[in-house]
C-alpha cells in the first residue's frame, strides 16, 4: 500500500511543469537572500538605514508619480499625490 502511494505521488509530481519548479526555486532563493540581507541590516547604523530607506522610497515613489506606472494597490495614493507633483503627461501638455 505504501509503495503504491509513493508511486502515485511521484507520478503526480512528474506531471507538474518544470516552470513551476523554477519559480519555486527562485522564491526559495529569494527568501534566503532576504533573510541574509535583513540580518546584515539589523547590525547596521539605524540612521544610515533610515536615510537609505527614505531615499529608495522617494525615488520609487517619484518615479511612479512621474511615469504613472505604479501597481494597482498604489494607484489611490499616487493619484492623490499626482495633483502636487508633475507627471510626464502634464509636462508634455505644456510643451
Amino acid at each position: 500500500m505504501l509503495v503504491f502511494a509513493a508511486a502515485t505521488t511521484m507520478s503526480r509530481l512528474q506531471d507538474i511543469p518544470p516552470g513551476f519548479w523554477m519559480k519555486l526555486g527562485a522564491c526559495v532563493l529569494g527568501l534566503i537572500v532576504v533573510v541574509i540581507v535583513l540580518r546584515k541590516v539589523a547590525r547596521m547604523n539605524k540612521l544610515l538605514l533610515g536615510l537609505t530607506v527614505a531615499l529608495v522610497v522617494s525615488f520609487v515613489g517619484f518615479s511612479w508619480i512621474y511615469e504613472r506606472n505604479e501597481p494597482a494597490w498604489a494607484t489611490p495614493a499616487v493619484q492623490w499625490l499626482s495633483g502636487f507633483f508633475p507627471s510626464k503627461a502634464t509636462s508634455q501638455k505644456h510643451r
